[in-house]
C-alpha cells in the first residue's frame, strides 16, 4: 500500500483481515508494506478511525474536528530496481541553473539518468557515488511572479519519476529574506482546507479556482495553516506562483489555558512524535520550488522538542529557513515572527536604533530578533466585517526593509452548509449542531465567505497590496513596479476621465516597460475639467493577455486623481424669526403633520430619527485587552457591551419644540432631546427643513451632552420607508463604491456612479452584523421596480466631510438580535441611514482595536441634504 494521505486523527488498517499497523498524524502520509497480505483478484482494505487519541493533544488547531479518511488511499506496485526517493535541489545564480540530486535507490538500480529536455540536460550516473551537481545552463528562474517550471525525469531501467523543477535560490542576508537575490514581500493568506459540503476533502478543480482567485486579488503567498495541505495543492502553487510557508501538523493550543503546564513541546516523551511529524513534512514536499520556508507548527508554546525539530530541518535542508512564531526570543528559528502585532509594535520591530524591548525578550534577545527578517505570520483577523488598517501595515513594509509582509488570518470562512427549520440553507458554525464545546462563529474569519463569495475586505486587501504604485505630480505620474521579479511587459495601462461619475474621455497610457523594483515617469493626457462638477482621472493597470488565473483585461492595480476645480459649498441660511406652530405643512417633496415627516415624493416615510447604534461587528463584540487601543476602550469589555450599557440600541426621543418662520410656510424647525436608555446621557438634535431656491433642504445638527465616555458606533439619521405595495428595492449613487467602505477600510473604494439592488448592498455574513455602508456620498436615488422614488444630494459640512449611506431591509437592532441570516424577521420596510460618521472596523476579534484616528468619539456633527422627487 503506497499510503493513506490523510486520516484524522488515529487509525488501524487491515488488508484481507491481516493487521497491517496503525498510525497517527492526520495530515501526513502513512505508508505500509502490504506485500504479505494482498492476493490476486479482489482485496479488502479496512480502516478503523479513532475520534480521539494522544495525537489530539498535538492537533488542536482552530477548526472543525472532523475525524475520518479525507484524503487519498492508494495501492502501488513497486518494481525491482526502482527509485525509493529523489530530491532535486535546484539553485539559480547569474542567469544559470544548478541541480544537486539526491537519489535513494539500491545499488542494482543504477545507472540513473536525469533528463531536462527543454534545457538539453541528460546526465547519467553509473553509481550512487557518481551523483554530483549538474550545471543546467542558462535558465529562467522560478518566482511567485513568474513561476517558470521545467519538466524533468529521473529514471532507472525499471522506473521513471516525473518532476517539475523551478530554479531559485533562497537565502537570508542580514535582516533580508531573499529569493534569487531579491527581497521578498509576502502578501499572503493563511489557508485551511475547508469546504461547506466536503469538509476537508480535497477537490482539485475547486482548489485550482481558489488559488486563481487568490492571484486575481493580488495574493502572492500562502501559509499552510497549520498542517501540510493535500500534495496537489503544492503542485498548483508551483504552477500558478505562490511563496509558500509549509507548516508541520502541530498545535498544542489547549495547553495555553494551563499556562503551558504539561505541554508536550518540552516533554522528552514526545520528542520522537515531534520529530516524526517534521520529517514526514519535509520529506513529502521537499521538491516544491514554491516552498521557501519550513514552519514547525503553530501555537505550541516553546521547548526542547521544537528546538530538536528545527535542528533536524537545518541538517536536512540547509537552504530553506525555519519559522515558528512561538520562538519569541529567537533560540532556534531563522526569521522573527509574530501574530497580531499592532501597527505601533510592528513599526518598533522594523525600526533601527531603538532599544525598546520586544515581546518576552531581554535587550540582547531583542537585538538578535531585530537582526532577522520579520514576518507577521497572522495579522488582520478577517472575522465578519473587517479588518481595518491594512494600508497602515503595508506602508510599514515599504518603509522598513526588515519587515517582509505577512499573512492575513484567514482566506475563507469554515461554514458547513445546513438547513434551517424553515428550509432555508445557511452556513452553520459552532453550536449549530448541538455540540457542548465550541467557539461559536470564530471559524467564520475569512476574506472569502464559505460559498466562495469575496467579502469587501478581500477587495480592500487587493487594493492595498496591488503590485503597481502610482504617484501623481502635476501633469505626470510616477509608475513604480513593486513586484519581486516580473517587469510590466504583461500589463497595459488605461486611463479614463469622468465628470460627476459620467465617462467623457478614455485611452491608453503609454508606459515604458518598468523593471521589478524600478519606477518610471510618464506624461498624463490632457484632462477636460468640468467647470461646475467633479473631474476624476482613473488609471488601471490591466493584463495585456490572458493569464492562467485571469482573463485579458483583468484589473491588477488602479488609482484615481481628483482634478476638480474648487466649488464653494452653499452657505447655511440661519433664521431668527421662529415661532411655535403645529398643523400640516408641505415643503417641496416633503409633507409634515405636527412637525413630523409623513411622506417624501408621495411615499410614506417616518424619520429622520437619530441613529447611534450599529449591529455590532465581530470586532465590536470582542473584549478589549487594553493594549495600544483607543483611550475610550475598557480592558476586558467589548465596545458592543458598552454601547448596550449606554443604551445606544434603545434611544428614546422627546420633542422639545416645533417652530415655523413668522408669516411664512417655507421652513420648519424641530428640536428633539434623544436620551439613552438607563442613563442621564442625551443628544440634542435640531432639524431644519427649508426651501432654498425652490429646493428642499434638510440640515440636522447633532450635539451630545457631556458625560459620554465610550466611542460611538455611528452618528446618523434614519428614514423608514414602508413598502406600500411598491418596495424600495435598490439605489443609484454618486460617491464611493462599488463595495462598502469604512474609515479604516477605504482603499478599494473609488469615486463614481454605481447602482445595486437592496439585497446586494449588504454582505451575507454568517452572523448578521453591520454591513453595507458607502462613504463619500454626493447623490443618491432610491428606486422601486426600476422607477425613481426620490433623490438625495449630500452636501459636505464646514470641514469638507461628506456623509455615507446604508440601505437595508432591517434595522441595526434587528440585525443585532439575529444569530443567522434566516433568523431575521420578514420586513415590509426599507431603512435608509445617512451617516455623518462611522466608527472604524479594526481587528479586535483577534488583534488590535480600531486605531485612535479612526475611532468615533461623541462629537457634534452636521448633516445637510437636498431632497427632490425622483
Amino acid at each position: 500500500m503506497r499510503g493513506l494521505a490523510g486520516v484524522a486523527p488515529l487509525f488501524r488498517v487491515w488488508v484481507n483481515g491481516v493487521d497491517i499497523g496503525s498510525a497517527g498524524g492526520s495530515r501526513l502520509a502513512h505508508e505500509f508494506d502490504v506485500t504479505r497480505a494482498v492476493r490476486p483478484g479482489d482485496n479488502v482494505v479496512a480502516v478503523r478511525v479513532h475520534q480521539w487519541s494522544a495525537a489530539s493533544y498535538v492537533e488542536d488547531q482552530d477548526q472543525w474536528w472532523l475525524p475520518g479518511i479525507f484524503r487519498d488511499v492508494t495501492l502501488t506496485a513497486r518494481p525491482l530496481g526502482g527509485i525509493e526517493d529523489v530530491w532535486l535541489r535546484t539553485g539559480f545564480r547569474d542567469g544559470r541553473g544548478r541541480v544537486e540530486a539526491e537519489i535513494t535507490a539500491e545499488a542494482s538500480a543504477f545507472p540513473v539518468t536525469l533528463r531536462i529536455p527543454e534545457l538539453g540536460v541528460e546526465q547519467v550516473w553509473a553509481t550512487a557515488a557518481d551523483v554530483t551537481p549538474v550545471d543546467a545552463g542558462e535558465v529562467e528562474p522560478w518566482s511567485a511572479d513568474r513561476p517558470r517550471l521545467y519538466d524533468a525525469t529521473v529514471s532507472t531501467a525499471a522506473e521513471s519519476i516525473a518532476l517539475r523543477v523551478g530554479f531559485r535560490t533562497v537565502e537570508i542576508r542580514g535582516d533580508r529574506f531573499l529569493v534569487n537575490g531579491r527581497r521578498v514581500v509576502f502578501h499572503g493568506v493563511n489557508r485551511h482546507e475547508a469546504h461547506p459540503v466536503r469538509g476537508r476533502v480535497f477537490d482539485e478543480e475547486h482548489a485550482r479556482e481558489d488559488l486563481a482567485r487568490m492571484k486575481r486579488f493580488n495574493v502572492n503567498a500562502i501559509r499552510t495553516s497549520h498542517y501540510p495541505p493535500h500534495p496537489r495543492l503544492l503542485d498548483l502553487a508551483d504552477e500558478l506562483g505562490f511563496w509558500v510557508v509549509l507548516e508541520c501538523d502541530l498545535e498544542t493550543h489547549g495547553f495555553e489555558k494551563l499556562g503551558w503546564e504539561g505541554n508536550p513541546s518540552d516533554d522528552p516523551a514526545w520528542r520522537e512524535a515531534y520529530l516524526d511529524r517534521i520529517r514526514r513534512t519535509v520529506e513529502r514536499d521537499k521538491n516544491h520550488p514554491s516552498i521557501v520556508i519550513w514552519s514547525l507548527g503553530n501555537e505550541s508554546g516553546t521547548g526542547s522538542n521544537l528546538a530538536a525539530m528545527s535542528a533536524w530541518v537545518h541538517a536536512r535542508d540547509a537552504e530553506r529557513p525555519v519559522h515558528y512564531e512561538g520562538d519569541y526570543t529567537g533560540e532556534y528559528t531563522d526569521v522573527y515572527s509574530r501574530m497580531y502585532a499592532s501597527v505601533p509594535e510592528t513599526e518598533r520591530i522594523g525600526t533601527d536604533g531603538t532599544d525598546t524591548p520586544l515581546l518576552n525578550c531581554t535587550p540582547a534577545q531583542s537585538a538578535r530578533q531585530r537582526a532577522k527578517p520579520f514576518l507577521l505570520c497572522e495579522y488582520a483577523h478577517a472575522m465578519g466585517n473587517g479588518p481595518g488598517a491594512l494600508d497602515q501595515y503595508e506602508a510599514l513594509v515599504h518603509e522598513h526593509p526588515r519587515l517582509h509582509g505577512g499573512f492575513v488570518w484567514e482566506w475563507r470562512d469554515h461554514g458547513i452548509l445546513a438547513t434551517a427549520p424553515d428550509g432555508t440553507a445557511y452556513q452553520a458554525y459552532g453550536g449549530d449542531f448541538g455540540e457542548v464545546v465550541h467557539d461559536g462563529n470564530f471559524v467564520m474569519d475569512g476574506m472569502l465567505l464559505s460559498d466562495d463569495v469575496p467579502t469587501p475586505s478581500l477587495y480592500e486587501y487587493k487594493a492595498v497590496v496591488q503590485p503597481v504604485r502610482f504617484v501623481f505630480d502635476g501633469d505626470k505620474v510616477a509608475v513604480t513596479n513593486l513586484r519581486h521579479s516580473a517587469d510590466t511587459s504583461d500589463l497595459r495601462f488605461r486611463w479614463r476621465v469622468e465628470h460627476d461619475g459620467t465617462p467623457v474621455d478614455a485611452g491608453d497610457l503609454e508606459v515604458p516597460v518598468v523593471a521589478a523594483g524600478e519606477s518610471g515617469r510618464v506624461s498624463l493626457p490632457p484632462v477636460p475639467v468640468a467647470p461646475e462638477g467633479e473631474t476624476w482621472l482613473t488609471i488601471d493597470a490591466v493584463l495585456a493577455t490572458a493569464a492562467p488565473w485571469a482573463p485579458q483585461g483583468h484589473v491588477v492595480a488602479t488609482v484615481q486623481s481628483d482634478r476638480s476645480p474648487h466649488i464653494p459649498v452653499p452657505a447655511v441660511r440661519h433664521r431668527t424669526d421662529w415661532r411655535p406652530d403645529t398643523g400640516t405643512l408641505t415643503l417641496g417633496a416633503a409633507e409634515f403633520v405636527d412637525g413630523r415627516l409623513v411622506s417624501l415624493a408621495g411615499r410614506a416615510v417616518t424619520g429622520p430619527r437619530l441613529e447611534l447604534f450599529r449591529a455590532p461587528t465581530d470586532n465590536d463584540e470582542s473584549p478589549s485587552d487594553g493594549v495600544e487601543e483607543s483611550d475610550a476602550s475598557v480592558p476586558g469589555v467589548s465596545n458592543a457591551e458598552l454601547w448596550r450599557r449606554d443604551g445606544l440600541d434603545r434611544l428614546t426621543a422627546r420633542r422639545v419644540s416645533m417652530e415655523r418662520p413668522h408669516d411664512k410656510a417655507d421652513a420648519l424647525r424641530t428640536l428633539d432631546k434623544v436620551s439613552a436608555a438607563n442613563s442621564a446621557l442625551f443628544v440634542m438634535v435640531e432639524s431644519v427643513w427649508s426651501l432654498e431656491a425652490g429646493e428642499l433642504e434638510l440640515r440636522v445638527e447633532i450635539e451630545p451632552s457631556r458625560g459620554w465616555s465610550t466611542v460611538w458606533p455611528r452618528i446618523g439619521i434614519r428614514f423608514d420607508l414602508p413598502d406600500g405595495g411598491a418596495p424600495v428595492d435598490g439605489a443609484e449613487w454618486f460617491g464611493l463604491g462599488p463595495s462598502e467602505s469604512y474609515p479604516d477600510s477605504l482603499r478599494a473604494a473609488r469615486t463614481g456612479r454605481f447602482s445595486s439592488g437592496i439585497d446586494d448592498l449588504s454582505v451575507a455574513y454568517a452572523r448578521p452584523q453591520e454591513t453595507g455602508h458607502r462613504s463619500g456620498l454626493r447623490r443618491l436615488t432610491l428606486t422601486s421596480a426600476g422607477a425613481k422614488v426620490f433623490r438625495v444630494e449630500a452636501l459636505p459640512d464646514t470641514h469638507g466631510r461628506r456623509p455615507g449611506f446604508t440601505l437595508s431591509r432591517h434595522t441595526p437592532q434587528e440585525l443585532a438580535r439575529a444569530g443567522h441570516p434566516y433568523e431575521l424577521p420578514a420586513s415590509t420596510t426599507s431603512r435608509l441611514t445617512i451617516d455623518a460618521a462611522q466608527h472604524g472596523l479594526g481587528s479586535r476579534s483577534c488583534g488590535p482595536d480600531v486605531r485612535p484616528e479612526f475611532a468615533l468619539r461623541p462629537e457634534a456633527r452636521t448633516i445637510r441634504l437636498r431632497i427632490t422627487a425622483g
